[in-house]
């Protein structure tokens, strides 16, 4: 098996719905995303993939769904509903809490999955860096 990585950074706002300190309020991240590739063999160029695929298909899919944008629980009326309140506010509803864990999760079982459909890839694991300290890795 051979791996290739793509970090991609983004900014977005978020809120732990029913959190027990500070990060039930809104606030915000700058994030890192690490894609991990992998493929049986390398390709006739000698890659796994090209990393501008790689960033097509998910810096492309962040930039127009969570980018500058507030990541907020499908469940948490309250977040959705200050967030209509603003006209042209860029919003993304998870079935989860927005969590770093959550976020790796969504990206690695169901954007990875629709974004590599066909290619022969397969996204072994995704790393969401919220801060330069913490992060969470979905596999």
């Amino acid at each position: 098996m051979i791996e290739c990585t793509r970090r991609i950074k983004f900014d977005a706002g978020h809120r732990v719905h029913l959190h027990e300190s500070k990060c039930r309020n809104a606030h915000g991240h700058q994030y890192i995303v690490f894609i991990y590739a992998t493929a049986e063999n390398l390709d006739k160029l000698g890659r796994v993939i090209d990393f501008s695929v790689l960033k097509e298909k998910f810096q492309g899919w962040i930039d127009d769904n969570w980018d500058h944008g507030f990541i907020y629980y499908e469940k948490d009326r309250e977040m959705k509903a200050a967030l209509d309140m603003i006209e042209g506010q860029k919003k993304f509803a998870l079935p989860y809490n927005p969590t770093a864990e959550n976020l790796a999760i969504y990206l690695h079982t169901v954007v990875a999955v629709e974004q590599m459909k066909d290619t022969g890839i397969t996204i072994s694991k995704v790393e969401v860096w919220e801060t330069e300290n913490a992060f969470a890795t979905a596999s």
